[in-house]
């Protein structure tokens, strides 16, 4: 930048400042350049005796793409507009449009919008897919939809033949942007239903469904498209990738994780913040945080977001000594904590039963300037809900700044649970009713904590209840990957092809357990039955299916890996240590709330979660 004011200095020593073609480019570069200066820009073109198009365009441009000029992009545009010398083209009005959509201004947009009309851009392809954006990222997929269908002339495109490529190429921008909006405002049935119709389709309308998927929870169907995409010879692009990755997370199938990072390697895909960072959480979140590690150690790891994402990965797995150890790390490397960074220092603390430092670091993080948001209190409620501290965890609750949610109740709920307190948890239940009254989490607590001290009317009644508000109970569900194939399995399901082999298995391993010792804890099914019954629920929980099909899926000594729902119940915990000393196997499960490895007949969380 020091060298174009040297420039424009020689120019205006030398009178040719004023030409327009000299006067243009020194506008253009300081405005545009990557070492802008919006300022300087602005008085350029206050120096410019008539600005043309082009002068006015630049800097309207300029000021929607910085972060915090947006709003000088309109004013700008509205002295354009006002002063009548110079008339928008087709070319001003998409970054007006886009300063509109930063700062979510609908009713400037449609003013806008009339503008459009006015000088004559309604059919204008490149300004018409800005004006949907526009009116996508406001929020009103109401007008967006009119919009749109004017835009393609009424007509169902997808099923005419479409002879004119530009043209075509100009409405498949259009449904890209719808089916993204649809996306943005969880309306994936109308986004899928659209996506599908399209005649062509872009990596961009891929990757929107895929990301619109991951995002709200269909991970299956994420992966499914991911594949799909593949199937058409599309080849996935670097936000392909980070949006599919989540999906892979959340399902733990490590190696279609593997696939998508050799995949970035092989294409010469630049792994930066975002992928790096995805593909550190992919690898934590299916089981292998060695290799979570590992990618970690080769980003540039200049960005907190890379810092946090193997920080969280090395908490979910109890690490609670690694977490502090790269905590310091990334302090002496000049990175700031963020405070995404607090909460999984906080939950490291609460997996390791660390109160003390978990008090010590949630004070660290108030006095550096950081305010607490609901997961760092949740955190905290978690930790010293596991550690017994009842009581101080519900006046936590009570006293915080800020309005509690149902999941940190549900913390606290869950810790009475453990430690048996009905008091607490009888009140920590009915605030939850009140603030999830449809979430069975609150009931079948509740109901657990009643039955775990005998008091079967109350359980009955919780039940009934339950049966009123036709409210039912999440069922425990778990996934296991094998050969790059998921298989779900469901408390006592019998629906596999490989059912026959596996209730087979699942009588070996009872046999083999029986031998050893093992005798099932029936206090864990809070149902009124016979033991025999409890023992045979017991036997027929998610995750022990999916354990007995991955032994008769895999060649001795392979390494199993599942992901469960719900958290794991003490008795499968149990069994687990038992069955990875039997069969020689290690055995990573991750449950809602985080790792369990066993090997040698123990496991990594030493008996705390």
């Amino acid at each position: 930048m020091q060298e174009l004011k040297q420039v424009h200095a020689f120019l205006i020593k030398t009178a040719q400042n004023h030409e327009p073609v000299v006067a243009t480019e020194l506008l253009r570069h300081s405005a545009t350049s990557d070492f802008r200066d919006i300022d300087y820009a602005l008085l350029l073109f206050d120096e410019m005796p008539e600005p043309d198009c082009f002068a006015w365009n630049t800097l309207i441009r300029a000021l929607a793409e910085t972060h915090d000029r947006p709003l000088h992009a309109l004013l700008f545009f509205c002295n354009m507009v006002s002063d009548g010398m110079v008339e928008p083209n087709r070319f001003t009005f998409p970054s007006v449009l886009k300063a509109c959509s930063v700062l979510t201004r609908l009713e400037e947009g449609k003013q806008v919008h009339g503008l459009v009309v006015k000088f004559g851009f309604s059919g204008d392809e490149f300004v018409v897919s800005n004006l949907l954006r526009m009116y996508v990222m406001c929020g009103n997929m109401e007008d967006s939809h009119v919009l749109f269908r004017r835009s393609v002339d009424g007509v169902d495109y997808m099923n005419k033949v479409m002879r004119d490529k530009r043209r075509e190429e100009g409405i498949v921008v259009l449904c890209n942007v719808m089916v993204d909006g649809y996306v943005r405002v969880g309306n994936l049935t109308a986004a899928r239903e659209l996506f599908d119709k399209m005649h062509k389709r872009s990596v961009v309308s891929w990757n929107a469904m895929i990301s619109g998927y991951a995002q709200n929870g269909y991970f299956l169907e994420a992966i499914e498209l991911f594949h799909r995409m593949q199937m058409e010879d599309l080849l996935p692009n670097r936000v392909t990738l980070v949006s599919v990755l989540p999906a892979i997370s959340r399902l733990g199938a490590i190696e279609l994780g593997k696939w998508v990072h050799l995949y970035a390697e092989r294409n010469k895909i630049k792994i930066d913040d975002a992928l790096g960072s995805a593909l550190v959480d992919m690898y934590a979140k299916c089981g292998s945080i060695g290799k979570a590690v590992q990618v970690f150690e080769s980003l540039p790891k200049s960005n907190v977001i890379t810092w946090n994402a193997i920080l969280g990965g090395l908490a979910m797995h109890g690490k609670a000594k690694d977490v502090f150890d790269f905590f310091v790390r990334m302090e002496r490397s000049g990175i700031s904590p963020s405070d995404v960074t607090y909460i999984a220092i906080l939950s490291a603390c609460s997996h390791a039963g660390l109160v003390d430092k978990g008090r010590s670091y949630f004070n660290r993080m108030v006095n550096v300037g950081f305010v607490p948001r609901i997961e760092h209190y949740g955190c905290m409620v978690d930790l010293l809900g596991r550690a017994g501290y009842l009581e101080e965890a519900k006046e936590l609750i009570l006293n915080m700044p800020i309005k509690s949610d149902d999941v940190i109740w549900k913390a606290l709920l869950g810790a009475c649970k453990l430690h048996k307190n009905v008091e607490i948890g009888r009140r920590a239940a009915e605030v939850l009713m009140q603030l999830a009254p449809h979430d069975s989490g609150a009931y079948v607590a509740i109901s657990n904590i009643y039955a775990s001290s005998g008091d079967w009317d109350a359980v009955a009644e919780v039940r009934l209840m339950m049966k009123d508000l036709d409210i039912r109970k999440d069922p425990g569900c778990s996934w296991i990957e094998i050969d790059g194939v998921i298989h779900e399995f469901l408390v006592e399901d019998d629906s596999h092809p490989s059912a026959k082999e596996i209730h087979s298995m699942l009588e070996e391993i009872s046999n083999k357990l029986n031998f050893e010792g093992y005798r099932p804890d029936t206090t864990q099914v809070l149902l009124k039955m016979d033991e025999t019954h409890k023992e045979s629920v017991l036997h027929y929980h998610s995750e022990k299916i999916a354990v007995a099909f991955g032994l008769i899926s895999t060649t001795p000594k392979t390494p199993l890996q599942i992901v469960k729902n719900l958290r794991i119940c003490e008795d499968c915990h149990s069994s687990m240590k038992l069955i990875s000393k039997i069969y020689n196997r290690k055995i990573t499960i991750r449950d809602r709330k985080r790792f369990h490895h066993f090997e040698h007949g123990s496991c990594s969380c030493m008996d705390y979660w």
